[in-house]
């Protein structure tokens, strides 16, 4: 039936538009990482999610077909900066102004919940694609041989490759077992000190030069704090349980995937 479009920020829209939908995959929302935090856009980011979920879920329940499955993501920063705890599903939420908007993002879907669809929220971790997000933006550094630890550099990073973020989101989507959160990371999670020494050895390029994280926080503000010097150790417990099997579990193994570099002697870690 080709593409169908749909205008999240419009006051009315046509909810028939989803009519007949087996599932429903939901992942917008304003980029985090898109400008300094002023309280502006803090409030898009979380009103992006939040406001826009509950509009969604809202209009599926109006169906006269609604679907079996809405798939409504949310993301790891739920669980806050946690230190070297391990964190699955079960783990409670954590402090600070992104946990608060996983919190309210995943509490927006209730009304497609309350009418009997299945919902489901990948908690997702850092999304490693050299077309986005944060790899993409770190490539040009660190090619030039700037890259760096950040802060301490023990601070956790929850990952996940794209095409294993796409392969979890198809098994979200076909396994009706699975309901409620699903931490949509890799299985082997690693410290920003791990991640810039194995991305400097994927390039071939020195990755030396640490940036203070007073520096990070004069630049950035409460952004740095939350996306950059603070981490947790989150581990896909619900994804490996039901069976689903990562196509890359070794971080050095998804990059050098990613960025088409030669695998060498690199042997994935499969569970």
């Amino acid at each position: 039936e080709g593409f169908r479009t749909w205008n999240p920020d419009a006051e009315e829209f046509d909810p028939a538009w989803f009519d007949g939908f087996d599932s429903v995959v939901h992942l917008a929302g304003e980029n985090i990482a898109g400008g300094r935090w002023t309280k502006s856009y803090k409030q898009k980011i979380l009103s992006s999610r939040r406001d826009v979920t509950r509009k969604l879920a809202t209009a599926l329940t109006r169906l006269e077909q609604p679907p079996r499955t809405l798939i409504s993501a949310s993301a790891v920063g739920w669980y806050g900066d946690r230190g070297d705890e391990l964190l699955t599903e079960s783990s409670s939420r954590g402090n600070g102004f992104l946990a608060e908007v996983c919190q309210e993002w995943e509490q927006a879907a209730n009304p497609a919940r309350e009418a009997g669809i299945r919902v489901v929220h990948p908690r997702i971790g850092v999304v490693l694609s050299p077309k986005g997000g944060a790899l993409k933006k770190m490539l040009p550094i660190f090619r030039l041989g700037l890259g760096g630890v950040l802060g301490h550099g023990r601070q956790y990073m929850s990952w996940i490759g794209l095409d294993d973020l796409a392969g979890a989101i198809f098994h979200l989507l076909t396994d009706e077992s699975l309901t409620g959160p699903v931490n949509c990371v890799a299985p082997n999670p690693v410290t920003n000190r791990e991640f810039t020494k194995t991305l400097g050895r994927v390039l071939s390029r020195p990755a030396i030069l640490p940036v203070p994280g007073f520096m990070a926080k004069l630049g950035l503000g409460q952004m740095a704090e939350e996306l950059l010097l603070s981490g947790a150790r989150v581990l896909p417990e619900v994804l490996s349980q039901s069976g689903y099997g990562f196509r890359s579990s070794n971080l050095e193994e998804c990059l050098r995937s990613q960025l088409g570099k030669p695998l060498g002697g690199v042997s994935a870690q499969r569970r």
